[in-house]
């Protein structure tokens, strides 16, 4: 097969295989784009699921969040049995879980069903989440790992993007998300039915895609690893790897297994753990869902209507993917840690813009609220403004330095834990929001997710390490 070279990437890149590693990376990155989706697709539902279960504000964080539950025990789950049965057999499990929670989400008679069918969902995104990234970083060089890692962010706004045209256009088509669309049944309910498609998508395509090298390694597979990284980076550099890879898990050579996350000669819990933690808390902390989970209820909120609520969400959807696109172009030049600390110093002045705009809301005669003079278009432009910072660094480096910040021997165990705190956060935020929305209201909520963008600000001067450029053979922790 065919190779290609790219200039100023090393001598060993002009082996590579470009175009093989592109396919398995855009099939790979299906997985971001059902992540996406599914976490988008609520978005616009939230009036259907209100009426058809005659749900409070409660109801709706807990309908909302059910996906959260399922997302946490998935990422916690997935990132161990990667290390079982492979990295493309659980991408495969979570393209079918995806399939499952389409259907029956949209079919859900009672509420009861409904959040089953979104703990399901949960469990593929949750999956998803941490073994696509992780997948990548493992078949791809090290010299634009962040780079295609990056792909993953973009895949999932774009799924977030997509399930936000698909409401509005099936919504303004039907007249209204709970106007009756076709076969006698709502939009809200095709919103959820769409993503069926992708679904299956997802999974053929992963049959085509070849099992991650270092977790064949990990098996024992020598020879099946050789042939996969000879035809990624060719035969020479394949027979290098392969010896590298080896000698870079633990002495003993014994499968990698929870234990691991604890140092040997202290028994504590190993620093880069706390790192990898700290990195998924503080992703979710500066309240990045409460935007694309409620992005339709919040703008409703404070005046705007259904249908310009919803066109504002493609459009923090379309900066998001522009966001994305400037850091695969970047992150392997200026490096991760730049980007996460530009990122949080401009959440934190965003956010802040927010909070203050939330706090001259206004309730007119008639119950509605709105904000006075121009602080409407203050809180948008802010808003969209947060969205870029986020998605030019926290949304896709966060997902990149755990896909590779591990050594080889715990990288499996080290997303099972990162990745369960990342959805254990996201689910407080998210479930959280509409009652903090209530008491003590959109000012103070801001507020406290502008001081964690602050506070993140200072974790990852003090915490993370660069691993620009960095072969995961040589990561440490």
């Amino acid at each position: 097969m065919a190779t290609a070279s790219l200039p100023g990437l090393g001598p060993d890149m002009s082996k590579v295989n470009f175009g093989f590693i592109a396919a398995i990376v855009a099939v790979a990155t299906i997985g971001g784009f059902m992540f996406g989706y599914d976490s988008g697709v609520i978005n616009g539902t939230q009036k259907g699921l209100e009426a058809a279960f005659d749900l409070g504000k409660l109801g709706i964080g807990i309908n909302v969040g059910a996906i959260l539950v399922g997302s946490s025990i998935g990422a916690f789950t997935a990132g161990r049995l990667a290390d079982r049965i492979g990295r493309r057999s659980v991408m495969m499990l979570a393209a079918v879980l995806f399939l499952v929670s389409a259907l029956a989400a949209g079919a859900a008679g009672s509420s009861i069903v409904f959040i089953i069918a979104r703990i399901i969902g949960g469990l593929g995104v949750g999956a998803a989440s941490v073994i696509s990234p992780v997948y990548i970083s493992e078949v791809t060089p090290a010299a634009i790992r962040g780079r295609l890692s990056s792909v993953q962010q973009v895949m999932i706004i774009t799924g977030l993007t997509g399930a936000f045209v698909a409401n509005y256009v099936l919504a303004h088509y039907a007249g209204g998300s709970t106007a009756i669309l076709w076969l006698g049944e709502p939009a809200w309910r095709w919103m959820f039915w769409l993503q069926a498609i992708p679904a299956a998508i997802y999974f053929f395509a992963l049959l085509i895609i070849p099992e991650s090298p270092r977790y064949l390694m990990a098996k024992g597979h020598d020879e099946r690893a050789r042939a996969v990284l000879a035809r990624l980076f060719g035969q020479e550099e394949a027979d290098r790897k392969v010896t590298e890879i080896r000698s870079s898990f633990a002495a003993d050579h014994h499968k990698p297994r929870l234990s691991d996350l604890l140092d040997k000669r202290t028994g504590k819990i190993r620093p880069i753990l706390w790192a990898g933690i700290g990195l998924a808390i503080f992703q979710q902390l500066v309240g990045i869902n409460v935007v694309f989970y409620y992005g339709a209820t919040l703008w409703e909120a404070v005046g705007f209507s259904e249908n310009y609520a919803l066109q504002i969400n493609i459009l923090s959807g379309a900066l998001s993917i522009g966001a994305c696109i400037f850091t695969i172009a970047f992150v392997d030049r200026i490096g991760r840690k730049p980007l996460l600390l530009i990122g949080s110093a401009g959440m934190t002045v965003t956010l802040a813009t927010v909070a203050y705009a939330f706090s001259t809301a206004v309730t007119g005669a008639d119950g509605a609220v709105s904000l006075p003079g121009n602080n409407g278009v203050i809180a948008l432009v802010a808003a969209n403004l947060y969205v870029v910072f986020f998605n030019f660094s926290w949304g896709p480096i966060m997902w990149v330095m755990l896909g590779e910040m591990f050594p080889n021997q715990i990288r499996g165990s080290g997303l099972a834990v990162a990745g369960f705190a990342q959805w254990i956060a996201n689910a407080a935020i998210s479930v959280s929001f509409p009652a903090l929305a209530v008491s003590p209201g959109l000012a103070v909520t801001y507020t406290g997710y502008a001081i964690f963008a602050a506070l993140s600000f200072f974790f990852v001067k003090a915490m993370i390490n660069e691993t620009r450029g960095r072969e995961l053979e040589d990561m440490e922790g």
